[in-house]
């Protein structure tokens, strides 16, 4: 995979890397901010946002963390629009996790970068691999 990898990162792997900044998702975070590109879509970002203000994150990030981290992920993401035909489409067994999936085939991603095991057992997606966090960033050198 290219240094300059254009990746999907699925909302589990965005929060696991808030909580612990020398973790695989804090790396793959870091190095697709800092080398690559990082994919969201209107549905994508309203997931991650839901799950961030959930309150079993209380202890662990305060507001103005929850705030800065949305606000600098936002800035930082190239948005995807997803054509009505790709969205209609289904792969996954939780319906929920699609909206990853048209996301990274809408923008040609190199990758989905995922913790989620309906996303995982699908393995590839055509060309698109599906990898956890350890696995991106070994492909990555992160």
């Amino acid at each position: 995979m290219r240094v300059d990898a254009a990746l999907v990162i699925d909302s589990n792997v965005l929060i696991s890397a808030a909580l612990s900044a020398t973790s695989p998702p804090a790396r793959i975070v870091r190095h697709a901010l800092a080398h690559g590109r990082l994919l969201f879509s209107d549905a994508t970002f309203a997931e991650l946002q839901s799950r961030l203000w959930r309150p079993k994150f209380d202890r662990y990030l305060d507001l103005e963390d929850r705030k800065a981290i949305l606000h600098d992920l936002g800035a930082a993401g190239v948005w995807v629009d997803i054509p009505a035909q790709l969205a209609a489409r289904g792969f996954s067994r939780d319906a929920d996790d699609d909206k990853f999936i048209h996301v990274a085939l809408a923008a040609s991603a190199d990758a989905i970068v995922s913790g989620d095991q309906d996303l995982l057992v699908l393995s590839r997606i055509g060309d698109l691999p599906v990898l956890t966090p350890g696995q991106a960033c070994a492909l990555l050198a992160c």
